[in-house]
């Protein structure tokens, strides 16, 4: 059995996935025995540089890769006229780029489960109380208003595309008290937040017949094992066992 890989591509939201409570940390753990999962996340990088080096992030990636999740979008909604001007991206711009991110992935890997995922709501409270480097306009650099915008593109990529949207934007803003449950500077997420997404992840990748029950474990567990004749227990479909 070949054990696939499962690979997280995106921005901060993804780079801190392997952080304490991390999403990604999340899944590696549920996925423990059956698949490996790997991080490829770029803070501070919208879709337009996303898109320039997708192919290059995902280079060393080696075997079998059964899913990837793609996560962009909070860099390239930031207002073009505050503090973090330089990471906007057009919304029109933002769809053709998932797109393009999604067609390099899909030839890489034919077959692939790509995943899009929206970035999460913003609170602009949690922004003007955490600004943006040296901004002192005490302004919020991003909206949650711009956010969903953002959101709805990259689901409407997903539906024209045929694959699986993950709106974390609209699921994390049914809870109440999400602005500061959920983010911790009213854009990154705090452990709760974090909770939310690998939940929703495991549940896209459920639907796509990745779930633990379909997964088969990488070598036997602890309870099949034979204490008397080990060997048999290793044996692969075709009687070959290691020596």
């Amino acid at each position: 059995m070949v054990r696939p890989s499962i690979v997280l591509f995106g921005d901060s939201i993804t780079e801190e996935a392997f952080g304490e409570g991390g999403w990604g940390a999340s899944l590696a753990n549920h996925y423990s025995r059956s698949a490996d999962v790997v991080l490829r996340g770029y803070s501070g990088y919208n879709t337009r540089w996303a898109a320039r080096v997708a192919g290059r992030a995902v280079a060393t990636v080696a075997g079998a890769v059964a899913a990837v999740t793609v996560c962009f979008g909070a860099n390239d909604a930031a207002l073009p006229d505050r503090a973090s001007a330089a990471q906007h991206v057009p919304v029109g711009e933002y769809g053709d780029n998932l797109r393009a991110i999604c067609a390099m992935l899909h030839r890489r890997w034919p077959g692939v489960v790509v995943i899009l995922v929206t970035s999460p709501p913003v609170d602009e409270d949690g922004r003007r109380r955490y600004p943006y480097a040296h901004d002192y306009s005490g302004l919020p650099e991003r909206t949650n208003a711009a956010a969903g915008v953002y959101a709805r593109a990259c689901v409407d990529v997903a539906r024209q595309c045929g694959i699986r949207a993950i709106d974390i934007w609209s699921r994390m803003q049914k809870f109440p008290g999400w602005e500061k449950s959920f983010l911790r500077d009213g854009l990154h997420l705090t452990p709760r937040g974090n909770r939310v997404l690998f939940e929703e992840v495991v549940f896209a990748l459920r639907d796509a017949n990745l779930s633990l029950e379909a997964l088969p474990a990488d070598l036997p567990l602890f309870g099949d094992m034979d204490p008397d004749n080990p060997a048999k227990s290793f044996e692969d479909e075709d009687g070959w066992a290691e020596c």
